[in-house]
């Protein structure tokens, strides 16, 4: 088996292996998720345990694994560089915050729980990408005015 053909194998299984551990855990199903942001009210704790196990697992893993040289299948990490908190960050947060806790899907659990056939799901979904196509518009339309700016300044 080709390298392009391993990482697209590894991909679909990954895929398989989250959505299933989604669903397992209970991360499809927005009451749950909901009742564990519910901290006032009907505060459900049992998704601690699926934060907690990936948490610690990432934290364990991560060492051993970027003592490779570059993952198995590919040439190098992709890992992030920017290290400052900055407005963008905390806006990004704040907004996806709350459109977890309204909706009581993340974008994980949303696509997951696309095959319920849930209408509500779909919608979600179909506005999470819309905020996404959204942003990379005005990012791509701040850009222009940017490099229209310094252009006139030369």
């Amino acid at each position: 088996m080709n390298t392009s053909a391993m990482r697209l194998w590894v991909v679909f299984v990954s895929g398989v292996l989250f959505s299933v551990g989604l669903g397992l855990s209970g991360m499809t199903q927005p009451v749950k998720v909901k009742g564990f942001l519910d901290f006032f009210g009907s505060f459900d704790p049992t998704l601690l345990a699926v934060i907690g196990s990936a948490t610690g697992l990432n934290v364990i893993l991560f060492r051993f694994i970027l003592r490779r040289p570059a993952p198995i299948l590919e040439e190098k990490f992709s890992l992030p560089t920017k290290k400052e908190v900055d407005r963008p960050l905390v806006l990004g947060a704040v907004l996806f915050g709350m459109g977890w806790g309204i909706g009581g899907f993340c974008p994980g659990p949303a696509l997951t729980s696309l095959a319920s056939g849930t209408w509500t799901v779909l919608i979600f979904v179909i506005a999470m990408a819309a905020g996404s196509l959204g942003y990379l518009f005005v990012e791509k339309q701040m850009q222009s005015a940017k490099v229209s700016r310094e252009s006139k300044k030369s």
